[in-house]
């Protein structure tokens, strides 16, 4: 299928301001993106470089005015997303170099205060595929998905003990929960056709049966549509912007997410 995915940042600045945006999707093995725009309503230098995920990030030091930031890419993705039930565990000793930061405690990913509750979760499931789908099932179950009632990230830990979360704290859990177990796991931030009500989104995936798949807690059914930003170990490595000094006096961001073809 074809998207158009598009965000728009207005931030009103009192004082000159270093930002580093996150903002621009890449090609990959799942999304092609056919072209994009990407502007700003002042002109400014800007220097683009790779973080050490991967993720194009954009630096630039923001004027002191109403500052706006318009991004959008076509971009032709899967309209399923794959599943493997029984997809094996991969032992930790055979896993990819470059897939073991993924598989440690984080700042909201406390794997290492988990473990039990996760063993006991997964304790009748096959090892691999079918424990992160007993995971991501029992956090749609018992966590409730509500959606702009936090605009700070809470850990795995918070969000058990809160009982309720936002996307991202949904995908901390499940996170913490897979590596808890061994099974290596990363957060994605993007876009997510049909999503209700339209935001940024995040969902996690999980490395089983030798490559990385799809879990998301906070859908009913796990569709596709997406279009994947940015990776990382949790939220504070895939935040769209951050600014350093003295907060805007207003923010706004508009996401919009059309379809163009299926």
């Amino acid at each position: 299928m074809w998207v158009r995915a598009c965000c728009e940042l207005e931030l009103h600045l009192d004082v000159a301001t270093p930002l580093i945006l996150m903002l621009r999707p890449q090609s990959g093995a799942s999304q092609w993106i056919s072209s994009e725009e990407y502007t700003f309503s002042h002109t400014v230098p800007v220097v683009e470089y790779a973080d050490i995920f991967g993720n194009l990030c954009q630096r630039l030091v923001a004027p002191a005015v109403e500052f706006r930031i318009s991004t959008s890419a076509v971009v032709e993705t899967a309209d399923v997303i794959d599943l493997e039930p029984g997809a094996p565990f991969t032992n930790v000793q055979n896993l990819p170099a470059d897939v073991l930061t993924y598989l440690v405690p984080t700042r909201y990913c406390e794997s290492d205060r988990l473990g039990d509750a996760a063993r006991s979760l997964v304790a009748d499931c096959r090892p691999g595929y079918d424990q992160v789908v007993a995971i991501t099932d029992w956090i749609r179950e018992t966590i409730p998905y509500q959606p702009g009632t936090s605009d700070v990230p809470l850990s795995a830990i918070e969000v058990q003990k809160q009982k309720h979360g936002v996307c991202r704290d949904l995908a901390h859990l499940g996170i913490a929960y897979c590596r808890s177990i061994s099974i290596p796991a990363r957060m994605v931030v993007g876009y997510l056709h049909g999503l209700e009500p339209m935001d940024l989104h995040a969902w996690f995936e999980a490395f089983v049966g030798d490559r990385w798949y799809t879990f998301d807690s906070s859908q009913p059914v796990l569709k596709g549509g997406r279009v994947a930003i940015a990776y990382g170990r949790d939220a504070a490595d895939v935040s769209i912007f951050h600014q350093f000094g003295p907060l805007p006096t207003y923010s706004a961001m508009n996401v919009s997410v059309e379809l163009l073809s299926d």
